[in-house]
Protein backbone atom coordinates (compact mmCIF):
# COMPACT_ATOMS: atom_id res chain seq x y z
CA UNK A 1 0.00 0.00 0.00
CA UNK A 2 1.44 3.74 -0.76
CA UNK A 3 2.23 5.61 1.93
CA UNK A 4 -0.31 8.36 0.13
CA UNK A 5 -3.40 6.00 0.20
CA UNK A 6 -4.77 4.57 3.25
CA UNK A 7 -6.75 0.94 3.11
CA UNK A 8 -10.22 0.76 3.54
CA UNK A 9 -10.79 -1.63 6.64
CA UNK A 10 -14.36 -3.15 6.82
CA UNK A 11 -13.71 -4.84 10.14
CA UNK A 12 -15.54 -2.31 12.21
CA UNK A 13 -18.87 -3.50 10.03
CA UNK A 14 -19.59 -6.51 12.57
CA UNK A 15 -20.83 -9.35 12.60
CA UNK A 16 -18.72 -10.80 9.33
CA UNK A 17 -22.20 -11.75 7.51
CA UNK A 18 -22.94 -7.77 7.63
CA UNK A 19 -19.59 -7.17 6.48
CA UNK A 20 -19.51 -9.83 3.45
CA UNK A 21 -23.24 -8.18 2.34
CA UNK A 22 -21.35 -4.74 2.51
CA UNK A 23 -18.46 -5.63 0.33
CA UNK A 24 -20.60 -7.50 -1.94
CA UNK A 25 -22.51 -4.79 -2.36
CA UNK A 26 -19.48 -2.65 -3.48
CA UNK A 27 -18.34 -4.77 -6.03
CA UNK A 28 -22.10 -5.03 -7.17
CA UNK A 29 -22.75 -1.06 -7.54
CA UNK A 30 -19.82 -0.62 -9.08
CA UNK A 31 -20.28 -3.17 -12.31
CA UNK A 32 -23.81 -2.71 -12.34
CA UNK A 33 -25.38 0.64 -11.08
CA UNK A 34 -27.56 1.14 -7.51
CA UNK A 35 -30.57 0.92 -10.07
CA UNK A 36 -29.22 -2.19 -11.71
CA UNK A 37 -28.02 -4.36 -8.64
CA UNK A 38 -30.72 -6.89 -7.28
CA UNK A 39 -30.69 -7.66 -3.56
CA UNK A 40 -30.37 -11.35 -5.22
CA UNK A 41 -26.96 -9.68 -6.98
CA UNK A 42 -26.10 -9.14 -3.61
CA UNK A 43 -26.15 -11.52 -1.47
CA UNK A 44 -25.18 -14.03 -4.28
CA UNK A 45 -21.74 -12.33 -3.71
CA UNK A 46 -21.46 -12.52 -0.29
CA UNK A 47 -22.59 -16.14 -0.39
CA UNK A 48 -25.82 -15.91 1.87
CA UNK A 49 -29.69 -15.79 0.68
CA UNK A 50 -31.42 -12.87 -0.40
CA UNK A 51 -33.54 -12.62 2.93
CA UNK A 52 -30.63 -12.82 4.63
CA UNK A 53 -29.62 -8.95 3.66
CA UNK A 54 -32.63 -8.13 5.59
CA UNK A 55 -31.53 -9.20 8.69
CA UNK A 56 -28.77 -6.89 8.63
CA UNK A 57 -29.63 -3.96 6.58
CA UNK A 58 -33.23 -2.48 6.25
CA UNK A 59 -33.14 -1.62 2.58
CA UNK A 60 -30.56 -2.20 -1.09
CA UNK A 61 -30.47 1.82 0.15
CA UNK A 62 -29.11 1.82 3.40
CA UNK A 63 -25.89 0.02 1.98
CA UNK A 64 -25.51 2.07 -0.43
CA UNK A 65 -25.19 4.78 2.40
CA UNK A 66 -22.83 3.12 4.65
CA UNK A 67 -20.60 2.62 1.67
CA UNK A 68 -20.92 6.12 1.20
CA UNK A 69 -20.28 7.38 4.05
CA UNK A 70 -17.13 5.55 5.14
CA UNK A 71 -15.78 6.34 1.87
CA UNK A 72 -16.48 9.86 1.87
CA UNK A 73 -14.95 10.02 5.11
CA UNK A 74 -11.95 8.11 4.45
CA UNK A 75 -10.96 10.00 1.53
CA UNK A 76 -11.34 12.74 3.26
CA UNK A 77 -9.39 11.76 5.76
CA UNK A 78 -6.11 11.16 2.91
CA UNK A 79 -6.57 14.49 1.76
CA UNK A 80 -6.64 16.05 4.96
CA UNK A 81 -3.35 13.74 5.96
CA UNK A 82 -1.78 15.29 3.21
CA UNK A 83 -2.20 18.36 3.41
CA UNK A 84 -1.02 19.46 7.03
CA UNK A 85 2.72 21.08 6.06
CA UNK A 86 4.61 23.11 3.73
CA UNK A 87 3.56 25.79 1.12
CA UNK A 88 0.43 26.24 0.01
CA UNK A 89 2.27 25.13 -3.04
CA UNK A 90 3.65 21.63 -1.31
CA UNK A 91 0.13 21.33 0.19
CA UNK A 92 -1.48 21.90 -3.47
CA UNK A 93 0.90 19.17 -5.35
CA UNK A 94 0.75 16.36 -1.56
CA UNK A 95 -3.45 17.15 -1.84
CA UNK A 96 -3.88 16.15 -5.40
CA UNK A 97 -1.28 13.34 -5.54
CA UNK A 98 -3.06 11.94 -2.52
CA UNK A 99 -6.70 12.69 -3.49
CA UNK A 100 -5.97 10.83 -7.07
CA UNK A 101 -3.79 7.77 -6.06
CA UNK A 102 -6.83 7.07 -3.11
CA UNK A 103 -9.41 7.41 -6.19
CA UNK A 104 -7.07 5.00 -8.60
CA UNK A 105 -6.02 2.65 -5.55
CA UNK A 106 -9.59 2.77 -4.25
CA UNK A 107 -11.15 3.23 -7.96
CA UNK A 108 -14.31 0.42 -6.77
CA UNK A 109 -16.09 1.80 -4.21
CA UNK A 110 -15.00 5.26 -5.38
CA UNK A 111 -16.71 4.80 -8.34
CA UNK A 112 -19.87 3.83 -5.80
CA UNK A 113 -19.21 6.55 -3.73
CA UNK A 114 -18.73 9.38 -6.35
CA UNK A 115 -21.36 8.41 -9.02
CA UNK A 116 -24.61 6.46 -7.14
CA UNK A 117 -25.29 9.43 -5.01
CA UNK A 118 -28.33 10.49 -6.50
CA UNK A 119 -29.92 6.84 -5.49
CA UNK A 120 -29.44 7.99 -1.45
CA UNK A 121 -32.59 9.11 0.45
CA UNK A 122 -32.69 12.73 1.06
CA UNK A 123 -32.03 12.38 4.97
CA UNK A 124 -28.76 10.31 3.57
CA UNK A 125 -27.67 12.38 0.88
CA UNK A 126 -27.75 15.51 3.02
CA UNK A 127 -25.40 13.57 5.69
CA UNK A 128 -22.73 12.59 3.04
CA UNK A 129 -22.94 16.27 1.94
CA UNK A 130 -21.64 17.48 4.77
CA UNK A 131 -18.31 15.58 4.19
CA UNK A 132 -18.27 16.62 0.47
CA UNK A 133 -18.01 20.29 1.62
CA UNK A 134 -15.23 19.22 4.41
CA UNK A 135 -13.17 17.78 1.53
CA UNK A 136 -14.46 20.78 -0.84
CA UNK A 137 -13.59 23.11 2.27
CA UNK A 138 -9.83 21.70 2.58
CA UNK A 139 -8.93 22.26 -1.33
CA UNK A 140 -10.70 26.23 -1.09
CA UNK A 141 -8.61 26.98 2.31
CA UNK A 142 -4.93 26.35 0.58
CA UNK A 143 -6.07 27.83 -3.09
CA UNK A 144 -6.74 30.68 -0.69
CA UNK A 145 -3.54 30.56 1.21
CA UNK A 146 -1.85 30.85 -1.85
CA UNK A 147 -3.47 33.64 -3.40
CA UNK A 148 -2.54 35.77 -0.02
CA UNK A 149 0.82 34.94 -0.24
CA UNK A 150 1.07 35.22 -4.13
CA UNK A 151 2.09 31.72 -5.51
CA UNK A 152 -1.32 31.22 -6.89
CA UNK A 153 -3.47 33.32 -9.27
CA UNK A 154 -7.24 32.19 -8.70
CA UNK A 155 -10.14 34.30 -9.53
CA UNK A 156 -12.59 31.81 -8.97
CA UNK A 157 -11.92 30.34 -5.94
CA UNK A 158 -15.36 27.68 -5.52
CA UNK A 159 -14.83 26.84 -9.38
CA UNK A 160 -10.95 26.03 -9.65
CA UNK A 161 -11.38 23.92 -6.26
CA UNK A 162 -14.77 21.94 -8.52
CA UNK A 163 -12.28 21.32 -11.33
CA UNK A 164 -9.20 20.51 -9.12
CA UNK A 165 -11.52 18.01 -7.45
CA UNK A 166 -12.91 16.71 -10.42
CA UNK A 167 -9.59 15.53 -11.73
CA UNK A 168 -9.02 13.31 -9.19
CA UNK A 169 -12.69 11.89 -8.82
CA UNK A 170 -12.98 11.21 -12.45
CA UNK A 171 -10.24 8.37 -11.84
CA UNK A 172 -12.45 6.26 -10.40
CA UNK A 173 -15.23 6.23 -13.62
CA UNK A 174 -12.00 4.74 -16.24
CA UNK A 175 -9.43 3.22 -13.69
CA UNK A 176 -8.47 -0.17 -14.12
CA UNK A 177 -4.79 -1.61 -12.63
CA UNK A 178 -3.15 -1.91 -16.03
CA UNK A 179 -4.07 1.82 -17.03
CA UNK A 180 -1.22 3.20 -14.39
CA UNK A 181 0.16 3.33 -10.88
CA UNK A 182 -1.79 5.15 -8.52
CA UNK A 183 0.89 6.80 -6.91
CA UNK A 184 2.58 7.69 -10.24
CA UNK A 185 -0.71 9.62 -12.00
CA UNK A 186 -1.03 11.23 -8.56
CA UNK A 187 2.14 13.23 -9.27
CA UNK A 188 0.91 13.70 -13.35
CA UNK A 189 -2.69 15.32 -11.16
CA UNK A 190 -0.98 17.32 -8.78
CA UNK A 191 1.25 19.07 -11.45
CA UNK A 192 -1.62 19.27 -13.77
CA UNK A 193 -3.52 21.47 -10.95
CA UNK A 194 -0.15 23.33 -9.88
CA UNK A 195 -0.63 24.66 -13.77
CA UNK A 196 -4.52 25.54 -13.28
CA UNK A 197 -3.23 28.00 -10.57
CA UNK A 198 0.29 29.41 -11.13
CA UNK A 199 0.48 32.88 -11.04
Amino acid sequence: MSAVTSPLVWEHVQPAAARRLLTGAIDAFAERGFQATTTRDIASRAGMSPAALYVHYPSKERLLFEISLYGHRAALDVLRAAGTDGSPEERLRGMVAAFTAWHAEHHTIARVVQYELAALTPEHLAEVAVIRRAISAEVEQVLADGVADASFAVDDPPGTTLAVLSLAIDVARWYTPHRGDPVALGALYADLAHRMVQT
